[in-house]
């Protein structure tokens, strides 16, 4: 077997190596590169043409199957029920100090970590309003703030 047949082989197989160890597609294509560069090899084509049939398969490949492939391959995005929370009205179990880092609040059951939307401490026993989300936190305030006189 040829000398280059050996380096277009471990060449193959590290692309490969590569390509097992990822959740997404990252080598793949140069792996169908490779193994023409390997054919070529066996075959007795010079170093140059082995080269340029590897940069072109797997230009090829990248080109005309990525976009594909990324579109069947997206992770799906989980949907919650979470934006439903906004508007309602907490109770505030753990005093609100943003400064602290600290606060709490019950919401339909469930204790949700909470800070004030306007950087004001909440006593706990207060009611709250839900005025947004950031990760896990609510966001809230005085429902007093929002009873119309």
């Amino acid at each position: 077997m040829p000398e280059m047949a050996w380096v277009w082989l471990g060449v193959l197989v590290v692309f490969a190596i590569v390509e097992a160890s990822t959740v997404t597609l990252v080598s793949i294509w140069f792996v169908g590169g490779s193994l023409a560069a390997l054919i070529a090899a066996l075959l007795g084509a010079e170093i140059w043409l082995q080269v340029a049939l590897f940069l072109a398969v797997s230009t090829i490949l990248l080109i005309s199957f990525r976009p594909l492939l990324k579109k069947y391959h997206q992770p799906k995005k989980v949907q919650t029920n979470a934006p439903a929370n906004i508007g309602k009205m907490a109770i505030v179990t753990e005093s609100i100090d943003n400064l602290r880092g600290l606060g709490a609040i019950k919401l339909s059951g469930l204790t949700w970590t909470a800070r004030s939307e306007s950087g004001k401490a909440i006593e706990a026993g207060s009611v709250v309003l839900v005025k947004r989300i950031e990760g896990v936190k609510l966001f809230v305030e005085p429902a007093e703030a929002n009873v119309p006189e």
